[in-house]
């Protein structure tokens, strides 16, 4: 099975490079983990597609501004783990796809699934006041 297309919302399972990790040094993340598209452009002088991920974690957030938690129905839907999640906001990752970090999450199966659209709408809403607030830090992968 091909991979699909980037579509926001599309939750895959990521390499991601948390931001205290990037300022490590790191290149390379601890884990691969389920996240979330919630951009995806393609260049305009090129085909390339440029996407924004944000990691999903069981770790609850210090600040409960800072992430959306994943209703247990769409964890189940996803086939997640039935443990609490959160979507964290204040980072994501920004690669050019495919990328080499992604991972399939079993053999020809490159995504959990989408994410309801008033779940990933929610998502998008706190972002974007994360980013207008400029505490949304960006970590560069390409």
């Amino acid at each position: 099975m091909p991979l699909p297309e980037p579509v926001p919302g599309l939750v895959i399972r990521y390499d991601y490079l948390w931001r205290h990790e990037a300022e490590q040094g790191r290149i390379e993340a601890s884990k691969y983990r389920p996240s979330v598209i919630v951009l995806s452009v393609t260049g305009k002088e090129t085909d390339e597609k440029i996407v924004w991920v944000a990691p999903i974690t069981r770790r609850q957030p210090h600040d409960a501004s800072a992430a959306v938690e994943i209703p247990n129905r769409v964890k189940q839907r996803l086939g997640l783990d039935a443990e609490k999640s959160w979507i964290i906001i204040s980072e994501v990752n920004r690669f050019i796809w495919p990328g080499p970090d992604i991972r399939p999450i079993r053999q020809g199966q490159w995504a959990y699934g989408l994410l309801p659209h008033r779940l990933f709408h929610a998502i998008l809403d706190r972002l974007k006041i994360y980013r207008n607030q400029r505490k949304t830090k960006q970590i560069q992968r390409d």
